[in-house]
């Protein structure tokens, strides 16, 4: 602007700022923000879900494949309890954003027992409704149809039995079981008939709701049990309903014991690490603990979750994934994954317990070279203490008698 006319430059100027009144200034802002992100995060996964039918000497089996299996790697299997199918079962478990972690890792594997799927028609006439024996029969053809090797399975009360039915019967399908409100009895006589004098008072979804929460829970969580009511009367086809209950009040013992020291090599047992999930209000606790005391104490780890009822996958999602990643972990798989929430109590164990920080066997630390002496007490990794969290423990408890891992989040 050298040589130019000190008026002609303001007159410029002075332009220049009154058109500036008519520049738009765009703020810059994220190509998707987090409820979109989520959204788009839901179709994907939506996308990758597929529905498959497997024929079964005992029927039709329900599957819905989340995710691809990921070579030998094995996939997360779940079982539904009565009154309910695996969406309204596990939905809220597996899209909690914790678990992407998890599912990034392994594709999941939702089975529905013979019926009970989300708007399945009424069984055929005729149809003799698998037991609780045959059902977990049902299993391997599921992993032969998708070309599977093996399992993590999760269940919960009666998918918990048919679980550890099939892991007692297949050792080499599953790897590992979390088993959420396992009751591993056969239903008394004195139970049999109470479930039918109440029968002759109260509707189904009464029944199911009282094997499905505690007196506390129906009492006060109201919005809850109306949600849940509304999914045993809406969601699962009624007549088929009652064949499943039926075959799960006629279920047998599982007849495990426990391993004792110099006793019999051949004890009836799971073979697998195994973590025993209930909440502290929840109205299977007994058989819960009763489960714990039938199985190997290096193999087992019981999670008692506090201020939780019947349902802890429902109520405490985050607590049980970050559970579900420790056990993950102490298999040997995602030795990277992020934990910080539990703490864990030894009760009274004659073996060695390495914290999860420092001590993790280095047989763990590679996902492509696992070794199998991760079951082993001595090298199976627990979660870490918390001072924030409450614990349990027994210190004048025979220490030459190993006990369970008890956890408490």
């Amino acid at each position: 602007m050298t040589g130019q006319d000190p008026q002609d430059i303001l007159k410029q100027q002075a332009l220049l700022l009154a058109n500036m009144d008519d520049i738009q200034v765009v703020e810059s802002k994220p190509l998707l923000v987090d409820q979109e992100l989520a959204g788009l995060r839901a179709a994907v996964q939506q996308l990758a879900l597929k529905e498959h039918d497997v024929e079964t000497p005992y029927g039709k089996v329900h599957c819905t494949m989340r995710g691809v299996p990921k070579g030998d790697r094995p996939i997360i299997m779940t079982f539904h309890d009565i009154g309910l199918n695996h969406k309204n079962c596990f939905d809220s478990l597996f899209t909690h954003e914790d678990m992407q972690e998890i599912t990034q890792h392994f594709a999941v594997c939702h089975v529905d027992a013979p019926g009970q799927q989300e708007g399945a028609p009424n069984l055929p006439a005729g149809y003799e409704y698998p037991s609780m024996d045959q059902l977990s029969e049902a299993l391997p053809l599921v992993l032969k149809h998708f070309g599977l090797k093996s399992v993590i399975g999760m269940g919960i009360g009666a998918g918990a039995y048919i679980l550890a039915r099939f892991a007692l019967d297949y050792p080499a399908m599953v790897e590992g079981l979390v088993l959420i409100n396992i009751n591993p009895c056969a239903e008394g006589w004195m139970d049999w008939a109470a479930h039918k004098i109440s029968g002759w008072a109260h509707a189904m979804p009464d029944m199911i709701i009282t094997h499905l929460f505690g007196k506390e829970e129906i009492h006060n969580n109201h919005d809850l049990i109306a949600t849940y009511r509304h999914h045993i009367m809406h969601d699962v086809n009624q007549t088929n309903l009652q064949h499943f209950v039926k075959s799960y009040e006629s279920r047998r013992d599982l007849e495990i014991e426990r391993p004792i020291p110099g006793g019999p090599i051949n004890a009836r047992t799971l073979k697998c690490p195994a973590l025993l999930v209930v909440g502290d209000s929840s109205p299977a606790v007994d058989a819960v603990v009763e489960c714990n005391t039938k199985l190997d104490p290096t193999k087992t780890t019981l999670l008692k979750m506090a201020d939780c009822g019947g349902l802890p996958q429902v109520d405490q999602p985050a607590k049980l994934t970050e559970a579900f990643k420790y056990f993950i972990q102490g298999m040997g798989y995602m030795p990277s994954a992020s934990m910080t929430r539990l703490v864990r109590s030894r009760t009274a164990s004659g073996s060695s317990v390495h914290s999860f920080d420092g001590n993790r066997s280095r047989s763990h630390t590679n996902e492509g070279n696992r070794s199998r002496s991760h079951t082993t007490d001595n090298q199976r990794p627990h979660p870490h203490a918390d001072p924030d969290m409450d614990t349990t423990g027994n210190s004048n408890v025979d220490q030459s008698v190993p006990k369970s891992t008890e956890v408490s989040c």
